[in-house]
């Protein structure tokens, strides 16, 4: 059988574009897929930076925090030591833990002194 070189070169031609074809939509189709990895990346970037701006909300809130709570301690330290001293003047003058000495006017205005033990 003998072939015909006009058939056989339409079937070239045919065969060509059908590749070419193929090759258009394969290409199509990867620059879709491209496009929506663009998007997932992009997504991903802004999801990563709102979880950043949250992180660095609550490390702020927390450093803040721990600052006041080191303010407090200092306070509550000062106002020991303080009462400490305040506590030492009274012994020295006598007083004693447990003896509560009030003076209070009675309704007839003189004074009245009560122990309480």
């Amino acid at each position: 059988m003998k072939l015909d070189p006009e058939v056989n070169e339409e079937s070239d031609k045919s065969f060509t574009a059908m590749l070419t074809e193929e090759m258009k939509l394969k290409e199509a189709e990867a620059l879709e897929n491209q496009r929506r990895a663009d998007m997932a990346l992009l997504e991903a970037k802004k999801m990563a930076s709102q979880y950043q701006k949250e992180a660095d909300k609550c490390n702020s809130g927390m450093e803040t925090c721990e600052e006041a709570r080191e303010r407090s301690e200092a306070t509550l330290k000062a106002q020991k030591e303080l009462t400490e001293m305040w506590e030492l003047r009274a012994r020295q003058k006598g007083w004693k833990e447990g003896t509560i000495k009030s003076r209070l006017r009675s309704s007839n205005g003189k004074r009245m002194v009560i122990d309480n033990m």
